[in-house]
């Protein structure tokens, strides 16, 4: 049995956020390329362009917290 949860557009914050992140690392490796403020404006920049250009960016919901009762 499959959890089909709906998904849900992204939020702005959420978008910049992972936008940011994936500038300033490869994987889980630290990329010395640019520091945290110039991906910052580089992700709004990003962020803006793609909603400009009319693109929804979704998401998965959050996972439910794993339940310790039996």
């Amino acid at each position: 049995m499959t959890d089909e949860r709906p998904l849900r557009p992204e939020t702005a914050e959420e978008l910049e956020h992972t936008l940011s992140f994936a500038l300033r690392f490869n994987g889980r490796k630290r990329w010395d390329g640019a520091g945290p403020m110039i991906t910052s404006i580089a992700a709004a920049s990003l962020r803006a362009a793609l909603e400009e250009a009319g693109y929804v960016v979704m998401k998965k919901p959050d996972r439910p917290e794993p339940s310790t009762t039996p």
